[in-house]
């Protein structure tokens, strides 16, 4: 029972980092989809700016509101201190699962997710400034190589937040059953200390009852004398 109980406990605690995974992914994934969204909408910013006749001041004031929009994604993309997003922020190790084979001691897997660092592969300070429709031209070049990298790393979280999400509810299932197996044994025990509880109350009951026939006998015998 002790090796079911502690893998048990170990799939509890297991179950908790998993959880916290998946939070702390699930943040990071409504940031990097937000930025995907602030992206296009200055890709079709860049586009209004391909005519000579555009407002290149608004459009050049609305790129520099989305630029700060991005950056405060960023900024505000974490969970728990964690901020996949961030250059300051590490990487993600989450706790996956408690492995056991045969006697050999148990051991620990993780599920690792890289740092995708938005905050330098997504360049929106170096941004070419739109004054002129050659110039939103090259603005929309570099917003298109910014969105592609937002969107391979916003798939590349969410690919993550699956699989956390998927080993969690998994290690959910097996610390189900390794508790449903630690009750049938309990369970059988408790039949076997029954059994044994009854037997020997059958033979308490019998030895009452075989002094009680060898006292009455006596009495029989007794009664002959008188």
């Amino acid at each position: 029972y002790n090796v079911m109980e502690s893998d048990v406990a170990g799939f509890d605690a297991v179950s908790k980092s998993l959880s916290v995974g998946e939070a702390t992914l699930g943040v990071a994934t409504s940031g990097a989809e937000s930025i995907v969204e602030t992206l296009k909408e200055m890709e079709a910013l860049a586009v209004s700016g391909g005519s000579e006749t555009a407002d290149f001041t608004k459009i050049q004031a609305d790129m520099l509101q989305k630029v700060a929009q991005i950056t405060e994604t960023i900024a505000a993309s974490q969970f728990n201190g964690v901020n996949l997003l961030s250059t300051a922020g590490a990487g993600l190790s989450v706790v996956s699962s408690v492995n056991r084979v045969g006697v050999a001691p148990a051991t620990i897997a993780t599920i690792d997710v890289a740092n995708l660092d938005f905050e330098a592969n997504i360049d929106t300070a170096g941004m070419t400034a739109i004054t002129s429709a050659a110039t939103a031209s090259n603005a929309f070049d570099e917003i298109q190589t910014m969105l592609t990298t937002a969107i391979t790393g916003a798939s590349t979280i969410g690919a993550a937040a699956s699989r956390v999400s998927g080993q969690n509810e998994f290690v959910g299932k097996l610390s189900d059953s390794l508790k449903s197996g630690i009750g049938a044994l309990v369970d059988a025990d408790m039949e076997a200390a029954s059994a044994r509880l009854q037997a020997l109350q059958t033979q308490q009951q019998l030895g009452i009852q075989s002094l009680s026939i060898a006292n009455s006998n006596s009495q029989n015998i007794l009664s002959l004398f008188r």
